[in-house]
């Protein structure tokens, strides 16, 4: 049995540049600072594409043009959008650890507090 030596050493260099090779690899984020700026974003995201498809019976084809900045709201398409809402809502509550190539989600540890004794 052979083994692909050439797919390791490029994950390898891919995490060394902190760059994914696969989707949900580090490296791949698509959260907001926190939740109501994300909120803000998809609002202003759905209400472009809404709004655009809603008022070309009044106002012409014209209004679709608004659609495109919809995905410069979401940060890519819609589902870029709900993959930064749930990494926004998990985060410092899951960590996913891997070794020897099996990853575990598992819930954070709380960070230390500071005594003022």
């Amino acid at each position: 049995m052979t083994t692909n030596t050439t797919v390791g050493a490029r994950d390898a260099r891919s995490a060394e540049r902190g760059a994914a090779t696969r989707p949900g690899e580090p490296g791949r984020d698509f959260a907001s600072k926190s939740l109501p700026r994300h909120l803000a974003r998809g609002a202003v995201g759905f209400g472009l594409i809404v709004g655009s498809i809603a008022l070309v019976p009044v106002a012409g084809p014209a209004t679709l043009l608004a659609a495109p900045l919809a995905l410069i709201a979401f940060r890519g398409c819609p589902t870029c959008w709900m993959v930064g809402l749930a990494q926004t809502i998990s985060r410092g509550r899951l960590e996913r650890r891997c070794v020897d190539g099996a990853c575990v989600l598992t819930k954070a540890q709380p960070p230390a507090r500071a005594t003022n004794r």
